[in-house]
């Protein structure tokens, strides 16, 4: 089984360790920056902060790691220095694609990104680093997800769809062919969208109409 370790230590880590071992996988150690938060995960050990990370590492002794972030939501930002740091650490960050899941030979999927249960990623599509497609999630003919994109649970990217950095696009949204999301924006649960979203913009409704700009 190939060494992995996890950064995030809520929900999102369940849901990964559920499935690596059908992958290859033998979790280690899961790190969490939030110092309240204890392991989720029976008999794996939680390593608090970017120090403890650092100590658990020097220590290590088993040979090549492979890491994966369980931090989703609107926290793309977070999400990708967070497993740039894994890569200055010389830490693989592996694509995980659940069992159930279906990704297409045309598709291509970044470094980090995680294609989690009953999703699709179809066609063409292309995937940046550290993106998550989440559980039923579809992402339809020749879209286009920039780095650090997370799709929630139910989400639909109808073909041809372009959404920026780190942008999330909530539970059962719907976003409309050739619609262009912008960089850090935030698609409310169950929205449809049908025309573009400016960059940094929580859209809410349908039809998707602009709430506020996302806060820092």
């Amino acid at each position: 089984m190939k060494p992995i370790i996890i950064w995030g230590g809520k929900g999102h880590a369940k849901v990964l360790e559920e499935f690596l071992p059908s992958l290859g996988y033998a979790l280690q150690a899961i790190f969490e920056n939030d110092t309240a938060i204890d392991s989720p995960i029976a008999k794996i050990p939680v390593i608090h902060g970017e120090e403890g990370f650092k100590d658990w590492l020097r220590d290590w002794s088993g040979g090549e790691l492979s890491g994966a972030v369980a931090v989703g939501g609107e926290r793309g930002r977070d999400r990708v220095r967070i497993q740039r740091i894994l890569q200055d650490h010389r830490i693989q960050p592996d694509v995980l694609i659940h069992p159930s899941a279906v990704v297409s030979d045309s598709a291509v999927v970044g470094i980090g990104s995680q294609v989690l249960m009953q999703a699709a990623v179809c066609a063409d599509t292309k995937l940046g680093p550290a993106c998550i497609v989440n559980t039923r999630a579809s992402v339809d003919h020749e879209c286009v997800l920039g780095e650090g994109v997370h799709l929630g649970p139910g989400a639909t990217l109808c073909g041809c769809v372009n959404v920026g950095d780190c942008a999330f696009i909530g539970a059962g949204a719907t976003v409309l062919p050739r619609v262009r999301i912008g960089a850090d924006a935030v698609v409310g649960a169950g929205a449809v969208v049908t025309h573009d979203v400016p960059h940094g913009q929580v859209v809410v409704g349908n039809p998707a109409r602009i709430l506020r700009m996302k806060e820092d």
